[in-house]
């Protein structure tokens, strides 16, 4: 799918830190979605990026401890349709590695334990 108009591009430094990220995920299928970056497990959305943020689908313990941090917030693509298990990650957390590693995993892991997407 090809971006959509109004929507910028995500910054390049984003797009290669997501794509170091991603490569170190055995498992993870990348593909973009909307002309973004995502991956999926087992044909469903873990991780993604969307203009300038950084989107990880979590259940609703992992999702309260994300949302606690400063800049974190329910990720809404279009104003008035929030997606309710997708967060934008804190810039803070995406400039270490290690702490976004950790929530790229937790994100992985729910949604490999859902039901796969049928084709």
């Amino acid at each position: 799918m090809t971006e959509r108009p109004g929507w910028a591009k995500s910054p390049p430094d984003l797009v290669d830190a997501f794509g170091r990220e991603l490569s170190t995920m055995e498992g993870a299928q990348r593909r973009q979605m909307f002309g973004y970056p995502a991956a999926f497990v087992n044909g469903n959305l873990f991780t993604s990026l969307h203009q300038a943020a950084w989107v990880v689908r979590l259940p609703e313990d992992a999702r309260t401890e994300l949302l606690a941090q400063p800049g974190a917030r329910i990720f809404e693509p279009m104003a008035g349709r929030p997606m309710k298990e997708y967060v934008v990650v804190p810039a803070e957390l995406i400039e270490q590695p290690e702490l976004l590693r950790l929530w790229l995993q937790r994100s992985f892991a729910y949604v490999q334990s859902l039901p796969p997407k049928k084709k």
